[in-house]
């Protein structure tokens, strides 16, 4: 598997330095946030569970498992600068139809970064200092998790890129001092500085409680590099049931980075901007979207079912290439999943709101096409695949190729439950919108490769949904 140009071009660079460029600035704020009661409850199911090498074109055409999330974190204010009941599967998930990803998890996510324990305790007293600068070289982002957060009121701690151009801050909560077992916003490429700062309280005659306040991060999120990254579809595609395929493209890729669309496919590049990354565990990628206008996102339901799982997924909008083959990604747009309204095994949904939505309104949104698409109706896909910056398969004309509907009644894990097509596919574009050129419209939610790749129908998911969008 090949990165993208944008991204293949943003990810090299010399060891020990960061080749990430954000197209634009500004600065983002976090604030301590508690998990919604959802999160601990009962999981929303819909009532059917409840009963039961890339080359960039020049032109369009041309891990192992990580721990469970917690039910709570922290959770940024704003972004400017992230098993059900089984069922009988009839011929999904078979080697002909492996689930879209590049990892053999059972859970279908793509992996794209690791966990790295580490010990490091920033205090008040003693010595210990103030600030402390985590770096991993090559990797594309970092992300902190705290085991301990004792501040004094008025404090707080801020955790920025090396250049400072994407910083978050935590402020000590206003009832209790201590809190642990929470995980930062990303923040992208190799290093992370983390700093404790002062509000201007004293600690004069706190004694013993002085020497107990601090920060302590017990692990870290690492990002893949390039190179890590590349490896991992090879590596991981050895589970059973999978047919050693690293990736669904079918015949020749013409995929390309979305900003190749701006001018040639203004329609197609638009209606981008409504998906996003969902970085889940820290360490694991699937792709989602704005569903209608209200604050609802669609993705699959094996990338996660959950409040809690999603309160630890961060979503980030605009993680696109600034220019077509350039070397600049525009600074996303982060904000945290918040509840599950809904998930279903068998059309492999999973429907939940954001925090912070106000901060994602303005990339737009997409609809569900409440009919059966026709053979041969072209299509597009924007998604994340393998974690790069959105692209998007299926131009306009007859370069469109392969992307069109091969089987409007396709079997997933329900007889004709699916749309098929050829469009060209890799793990972590699970949860992507395929969209009809006839009508701007999603016609499936895209979940299993192979060639044919296939997506559970948006009639179907329409008329499940409807009520809740």
């Amino acid at each position: 598997m090949a990165i993208a140009a944008c991204a293949a071009l943003v990810l090299a660079g010399a060891a020990g330095t960061t080749a990430w460029h954000a197209a634009g600035s500004g600065k983002s704020v976090g604030s301590w946030h508690e998990a919604p009661a959802a999160a601990a409850g009962q999981t929303p199911v819909s009532a059917e569970q409840r009963a039961g090498e890339r080359s960039q074109p020049a032109t369009p055409g041309g891990a192992s498992a990580v721990p469970g999330p917690s039910a709570t974190r922290l959770a940024p204010e704003k972004a400017t600068v992230q098993p059900s009941a089984a069922v009988t599967v009839p011929e999904a998930g078979s080697p002909e139809r492996p689930v879209e990803s590049g990892s053999a998890q059972a859970n279908g996510r793509q992996r794209v970064g690791e966990l790295v324990s580490v010990r490091k305790l920033l205090g008040y007293l003693g010595g210990k200092p103030r600030q402390e600068t985590f770096r991993y070289p090559g990797a594309s982002y970092v992300k902190l998790h705290f085991s301990r957060m004792a501040l004094m009121p008025g404090d707080y701690v801020t955790v920025s890129n090396a250049d400072g151009t994407e910083s978050y801050r935590y402020d000590a909560p206003a009832d209790r001092t201590e809190r642990g077992d929470r995980w930062a916003m990303s923040v992208t490429g190799d290093t992370a500085v983390l700093e404790v700062h002062r509000g201007g309280g004293n600690l004069l005659g706190l004694g013993d409680l002085a020497g107990s306040l601090g920060v302590d991060v017990d692990r870290v999120a690492r990002g893949f590099s390039r190179t890590e990254q590349d490896r991992q579809p090879e590596k991981q595609m050895t589970a059973p049931g999978r047919t050693g395929r690293e990736e669904s493209v079918c015949g020749a890729d013409t995929s390309a980075d979305a900003a190749c669309y701006r001018s040639s496919d203004p329609v197609a590049y638009t209606k981008s901007k409504a998906i996003a990354r969902l970085l889940i565990n820290g360490t694991e990628l699937c792709t989602g979207w704005r569903v209608g206008a209200q604050n609802r996102m669609l993705t699959n339901n094996h990338c996660f079912t959950t409040s809690a799982q999603a309160y630890d997924t961060e979503v980030w909008f605009n993680y696109q290439c600034a220019k077509c083959g350039g070397y600049d990604v525009y600074q996303p747009t982060k904000v945290w999943g918040s509840k599950v309204v809904a998930t279903d095994r068998t059309y492999d949904f999973t429907l939940f709101t954001v925090d912070k939505f106000d901060s994602v309104q303005k990339f737009g949104y997409l609809t569900l096409d409440t009919r059966r698409p026709a053979r041969n109706q072209q299509l597009y896909v924007p998604q994340h695949p393998a974690g790069e910056p959105t692209r998007i398969a299926g131009s306009l004309g007859e370069q469109a190729g392969n992307c069109a509907v091969a089987d409007p009644a396709y079997d997933g894990y329900a007889p004709g439950s699916d749309v098929a097509y050829y469009c060209d596919t890799e793990g972590g574009s699970s949860g992507s919108p395929v969209i009809s050129r006839a009508t701007n419209r999603v016609v499936a939610l895209h979940h299993f490769g192979g060639c044919p790749n296939s997506g559970v129908r948006g009639d179907l998911l329409a008329a499940k949904l409807g009520k809740l969008l």
